[in-house]
């Protein structure tokens, strides 16, 4: 079998060709100035209305995306280890880099609505309380939506009351669940409910990693968490809200949380 070398890509196409066919186009500087380059004789996208590999499209801004214990540089910082300025006054307790659930919600000053949430959250090792209270707290949306947090490694509790399920309503994918101790990583994408006119339009849907791992996409929201009832409708007012963390009388802590308006 013939080997490939430096003037071919492994498919009998040499390299040379490829060059002189990208030549057919001459390269052009975008009009702006910011030497982006490309082309501007190739046809155009229906959809975007540019010219396929066009200098002139609007670039992506430049984001640092941080890395294991920093966030991205558009973030907004919810709590760093250091203390919780950025939430209403709570009674919850800060120490060696977490924030650890006492009594009460801590709540965010700000409003939000399309948004990417992360946050990484730790229950208790050994497992506290009975079962329906193992390392049992939430991360709420719009007001009433509520992204479960729970002990979901031996705990068998209902499956839309899992760690991840967006509670009362759809179970995750998979469960992805470390163990009780270890610390969980979660990595929403929530877009807000529309409203025209008072009338929903468009629910809100969710997109959320677990540890990693997919355990919702493109999730239609059906409205407020419920405990053993149906979801309530979203409202107008819902649409860009607070986010919550909650209490359910367990020592759940939390690190590393920010948040990205979309």
């Amino acid at each position: 079998m013939r080997k490939a070398s430096f003037w071919s890509i492994g498919i009998g196409v040499p390299l040379f060709l490829l060059v002189m066919q990208a030549q057919k186009h001459p390269l052009v500087n975008a009009r702006d100035g910011s030497g982006v380059f490309g082309y501007k004789d190739t046809p155009r996208q229906p959809w975007s209305g540019f010219h396929v590999h066009d200098p002139d499209r609007p670039a992506p801004k430049r984001v640092d995306p941080g890395g294991p214990g920093r966030a991205p540089s558009d973030a907004i910082v919810l709590f760093d280890g250091q203390d919780l300025n950025q939430w209403l006054p709570s009674r919850w307790k800060v120490e060696h880099g977490w924030a650890e659930a006492t009594e009460g919600n801590l709540t965010t000053k700000e409003r939000f609505g399309d948004c990417q949430l992360h946050l990484e959250w730790r229950s208790p090792d050994p497992p506290e309380g009975d079962r329906m209270n193992r390392g049992n707290n939430g991360v709420q949306f719009f007001g009433g939506v509520e992204i479960q947090i729970f002990d979901s490694y031996d705990t068998k509790i209902y499956p839309d009351g899992q760690a991840a399920a967006v509670y009362g309503q759809t179970p995750p994918l998979v469960n992805a669940c470390r163990m009780a101790g270890e610390w969980q990583i979660y990595d929403i994408v929530m877009r807000a409910p529309i409203f025209r006119a008072g009338k929903l339009e468009k629910p809100a849907r969710v997109t959320m990693f677990h540890n990693g791992l997919l355990v919702h996409y493109d999730q239609e929201i059906y409205g407020t968490s419920v405990h053993a009832g149906l979801p309530k409708p979203l409202d107008p007012e819902m649409a860009s809200a607070p986010i919550a963390l909650l209490a359910h009388h367990c020592p759940v802590r939390f690190r590393n949380i920010w948040i990205r308006r979309l």
